[in-house]
């Protein structure tokens, strides 16, 4: 919702000041929205973030972004300015009843899999034992995973 790019660059900035130090960042991709299909598009991107906090307290300063921001929880899937997810916290798997680490579903998003093996390709999914390359082969997402190149944009 709202200006995608602006909601992304502040987002970076927010989460490079409350949560670590960003030290890759993938392109913007513009993406089909995935569960809820009728809305607009979104903008993804992946970043790799170094951060001395733990998974969870990591978590919860995202949602204190998101919060920030101006997002709003009620129905899952639904349009919103801002969401952050933890993909990968380094190889650990994390099951908690708010935290599921990995990602549970990110094997299945194209527009997950595209930036992190732009990123990340030969890391290994500590599920799944499969780098991101394979797993981005092997998904049957027929998302559209689009790199935004405006300079408008960015």
């Amino acid at each position: 919702m709202g200006n995608r790019s602006e909601n992304l660059i502040l987002a970076q900035k927010l989460i490079g000041q409350f949560a670590g130090t960003i030290i890759q960042e993938s392109k913007i991709y513009e993406t089909s929205a995935w569960g809820a299909t009728n809305q607009q598009s979104f903008y993804n991107q992946v970043l790799v973030l170094e951060t001395e906090l733990n998974a969870s307290d990591l978590m919860s300063k995202f949602l204190e972004i998101e919060a920030y921001m101006g997002r709003t929880r009620i129905k899952k899937w639904e349009p919103r300015i801002m969401d952050i997810d933890i993909l990968f916290f380094n190889d650990e798997v994390i099951q908690t009843p708010d935290l599921s680490i990995p990602h549970p579903l990110s094997q299945e998003r194209r527009f997950v899999l595209v930036p992190l093996s732009e990123l990340i390709p030969d890391f290994v999914h500590p599920v799944f034992n499969k780098t991101m390359n394979q797993l981005l082969e092997e998904c049957s997402d027929a998302g559209n995973v689009t790199e935004v190149v405006s300079a408008d944009e960015f």
